[in-house]
């Protein structure tokens, strides 16, 4: 290695030394780290060009120096490498097309969330709701117990109640078939009857009452025998016109 070449590398290593050093006061007071960047000749051949026209960061005043920085933060915001207005431009149009759609993303999930909150407060009136019932059930379900207790009751009592009647329709039943009752007997076939009845009393009245008078006849048997076989006469004919009467009663229901 030549004696130049030696020289210019170890011009280089403590130029890159200096810009480290510098970039780091710069980027530590803003409270960020230092980004990463390639010293290259090019880099050293500006920095020669600056400090030959006096435009060295030591030469510069405070505030250059603070609008630099500013400058250099903004490109690295906007990931630019230059300082091409038209760079500049371009970074701004793709920053404010991010923007809106980052907007209209907002839009869309403020639009979702008013949705979800709207359901989410459906849900939860409609869960008070069926809390609100659940408890009213809950309450009535010892009443209700007690009301399906008293019913069982009540329908076992009609139980025995229903096999009680049903018996006693039963002996009824059996009753009339021992009497001659048929469906076919009426009311008005009873009045009818009834009435043949007072009638035969009528007639066979006076019958009875001259048989009690024969308690009282002479000691002549054979006259006594022949009055009492008369009126046996009588009687027995009176009872055939009842027993004709009832036969004619029930021809005429058939």
């Amino acid at each position: 290695m030549s004696e130049s070449e030696a020289k210019s590398g170890g011009s280089d290593a403590t130029r890159i030394s200096d810009v480290e050093k510098w970039l780091a006061a710069r980027f530590g007071d803003a409270g960020k780290e230092v980004p990463d960047f390639e010293y290259t000749p090019r880099t050293a051949r500006i920095r020669e060009i600056l400090e030959s026209v006096g435009l060295a960061q030591e030469s510069l005043p405070s505030n250059v120096v603070g609008s630099a920085q500013v400058l250099a933060n903004v490109s690295n915001l906007l990931n630019i490498r230059d300082t091409e207005l038209s760079s500049f431009l371009v970074a701004m149009g793709d920053i404010s097309l991010r923007k809106t759609g980052v907007e209209e993303k907002r839009a869309k999930v403020q639009k979702e969330s008013k949705i979800l909150l709207d359901f989410t407060r459906k849900a939860i009136s409609r869960l008070t709701y069926l809390k609100r019932t659940l408890a009213q059930l809950e309450d009535d379900v010892a009443p209700c117990e007690a009301q399906m207790e008293n019913w069982k009751t009540n329908l076992q009592v009609m139980a025995a109640k229903e096999r009680q009647y049903l018996q006693q329709c039963a002996n009824y039943k059996s009753v009339l078939n021992r009497v001659g009752y048929a469906p076919e007997i009426s009311h008005g076939m009873l009045v009818e009857m009834d009435e043949h009845r007072k009638e035969l009393e009528k007639k066979t009245k006076p019958i009875l009452e001259t048989l009690r008078s024969y308690q009282d006849l002479p000691p002549d048997k054979a006259l006594a025998a022949l009055a009492i076989e008369d009126k046996k006469r009588q009687y027995a004919a009176a009872e055939k016109y009842l027993e004709d009467v009832l036969h004619s009663a029930l021809s005429t229901s058939e």
